[in-house]
């Protein structure tokens, strides 16, 4: 939203968040970023404001208008569409901002601002960034460490219809509150079929079994980066037994230092956030929006590490070598070789033309923003049918 006030030459008023998802979290802007840091370092690409003024309410006679901008819009759809909204109604709210610009195809400076706001201009506030560093130098004082995201949450395995490894009383709570959600808009889901797609996110047991094939052994200090396991403590046992290192920030953190963000998840996320970015290797289990801005923060970092699971690939894979028609040994070399080029390296952000949805995310990974466009061939390799299509 940055980039579109700036290529309309719009005062952008500082983001509103969500809070009708199933989490709860009544969290303003304010509570999770630093404003001041926000608006400060961008006065010199686009006027940012804490609140529309006064002369624009209702009793100076304007009517906002509220509406979501299409999904993955280029620069056309703004000058040609957006802007003559506002010479009509001086104030648009955009009431959904989740992936409205294009990936692709956009000018340089656009795509260097877009950076410019997600890796310098977003700050958490002082109180998450010390408490993030703290959790971060514990990690790191007790040895290396890996952030698995295990994204095996009430929320996620609700949305996706993904009951593998669940009660039939779990999974009936899972359809009722799938139902509960008006914006959830597939409610009948044959679980099977989502897994076999590669559209569930691994379960404890089947991310425990992956790990091992990579390599990790008993000792690796594993950070859970996510919200309460689905099923407790009984649905992590199983990853435990093989993982017996597995750490959590509750039980990094005194009682007291963690009290200000109890009740709040997204602050409670920054955390896990700042975690991940720092951890030695990253392991998302399902590639939703924290997983991919994750990935590209790493990226920008210097390409760290980052096991990016093809899970359609693996759950073939796993259930080969559950029925005994794949021993271990080839188990781990099919692993290991499917995840070869799935490691975080530099690499061109993958083209799909008409289907934005299906192609690499470009916070995910922003390449214009990691090298000189001069020599971007030498750090990410030359542009070929493999790498953009």
């Amino acid at each position: 939203m940055v980039t579109v006030a700036r290529l309309l030459n719009l005062t952008l008023v500082v983001p509103e968040l969500d809070k009708k998802s199933f989490w709860a979290d009544h969290s303003g802007f304010e509570k999770i970023f630093d404003v001041k840091h926000f608006i400060d370092s961008l006065q010199d690409e686009v006027r940012i404001v804490k609140r529309v003024p006064k002369k624009f309410s209702r009793k100076g006679g304007f009517s906002t208008m509220a509406m979501p901008p299409v999904s993955w819009s280029n620069e056309k759809y703004y000058l040609e569409q957006i802007l003559p909204l506002f010479a009509k109604h001086k104030v648009v709210h955009f009431n959904k901002t989740d992936a409205r610009l294009a990936n692709n195809g956009l000018p340089i400076d656009l795509q260097k601002l877009r950076c410019r706001v997600n890796y310098q201009a977003l700050k958490f506030t002082p109180q998450i960034e010390n408490l993030g560093q703290k959790l971060i130098q514990i990690l790191h004082e007790r040895g290396p460490f890996v952030a698995l995201h295990l994204r095996y949450e009430m929320d996620m395995l609700a949305f996706s219809g993904c009951t593998l490894g669940c009660t039939n009383e779990e999974a009936e709570d899972l359809k009722r509150m799938r139902y509960a959600f008006p914006s959830w808009r597939e409610k009948e889901i044959v679980s099977e079929e989502k897994r076999s797609q590669g559209l569930c996110p691994l379960t404890p047991e089947e991310t425990a079994l992956v790990m091992q094939a990579l390599g990790f052994d008993r000792e690796t200090q594993i950070y859970i980066a996510a919200g309460e396991i689905y099923g407790g403590e009984r649905r992590l046992a199983p990853m435990r037994a093989a993982f017996p290192n597995i750490v959590r920030k509750e039980a990094l953190l005194a009682v007291n230092e963690l009290q200000q963000f109890q009740n709040h998840s997204s602050q409670m996320a920054a955390l896990d956030f700042m975690v991940s970015v720092a951890s030695d290797t990253f392991i998302p289990t399902y590639d939703g929006n924290m997983a991919k801005l994750v990935e590209g923060h790493r990226r920008y970092s210097g390409f760290k590490k980052s096991v990016l699971l093809d899970r359609k690939k693996l759950v073939q894979l796993i259930d080969m070598h559950q029925n005994r028609t794949l021993p271990w040994n080839e188990f781990t070399d099919a692993v290991r070789q499917a995840h070869e080029k799935r490691m975080g390296q530099p690499s061109y952000r993958r083209v799909i033309a008409d289907k934005p949805k299906e192609e690499d995310y470009f916070y995910a990974n922003p390449h214009e923003c990691l090298c000189e466009e001069t020599k971007c061939d030498d750090l990410l390799g030359p542009r070929n049918s493999r790498q953009v299509r």
